[in-house]
């Protein structure tokens, strides 16, 4: 994910935690046609900056989307450098649709970039919470304002995502907190299928907010996290399997 998203959350964290945010391949800052796309690439570039900014010791890693796919199978990579992981909207199944990658590409490269200002890409992108986002984040160019990734690397980079990562879920020893939107993308059946394969996670289900729980239900979940991440418990019930 881009690290911008999770700006609000990590000036949320500072006064008791030392906050990296990074940038993943193909996002934001990060190189925007990255050869490799495949998830031992993502999880090598997590290992690098951990070891580089904190070497010696142990990290959580808090992702959201594909940022908590890489969280989790990097823990299971490297247990050495992860003591816990939270997911925020993440999963271990994959995807079962052959045309869900190629869906995000098509979106992404249905954007007329480059956009004239910022109201021409408010105008057309619409008024979700991850739409500041995207306008902040977008580069400003001599032909106007273009987004900082391109479509076809963002469908390759899904893609992998969507294989099923089940084996590495299930061998994940850290302690994991998975937290999931009322209104987010995976079903009670998701839910209860990541918690069957892998008993010992702690999940939180949100009372609002979608995929992008951190920007549009960002008091509740910033509570949940630092309750976790402070006191090993959440101020939110962990919601049982029904």
């Amino acid at each position: 994910m881009e690290r911008r998203e999770l700006l609000p959350t990590a000036d949320a964290l500072t006064d008791s935690f030392h906050v990296l945010l990074t940038d993943q391949r193909g996002h934001g800052l990060s190189t925007r046609r990255p050869v490799d796309l495949s998830r031992k690439a993502f999880v090598d570039d997590v290992v690098a900056v951990i070891q580089q900014f904190m070497p010696g010791e142990l990290c959580t890693l808090v992702g959201q989307s594909m940022g908590a796919h890489t969280a989790f199978l990097t823990a299971v990579a490297r247990p050495d450098l992860v003591d816990r992981v939270v997911m925020l909207e993440g999963h271990a199944a994959g995807s079962d649709n052959p045309d869900a990658a190629a869906a995000l590409g098509r979106f992404f490269a249905s954007w007329p970039a480059p956009f004239v200002d910022e109201v021409s890409a408010r105008a057309h992108l619409g008024d979700e919470a991850i739409v500041d986002a995207w306008v902040a984040d977008l580069e400003v160019t001599q032909e106007g304002l273009r987004p900082r990734f391109d479509a076809d690397i963002m469908e390759r980079a899904i893609a992998a995502v969507h294989e099923p990562r089940w084996v590495e879920w299930e061998a994940l020893e850290a302690p994991t907190l998975a937290v999931f939107a009322e209104n987010g993308m995976f079903s009670e059946a998701d839910k209860g299928e990541l918690i069957r394969r892998r008993a010992a996670t702690d999940r939180v289900d949100l009372a609002a907010g979608s995929h992008d729980a951190h920007l549009d239900a960002f008091d509740e979940w910033v509570g949940v996290l630092r309750s976790w991440l402070l006191h090993g418990t959440t101020h939110t019930a962990i919601a049982s399997e029904r």
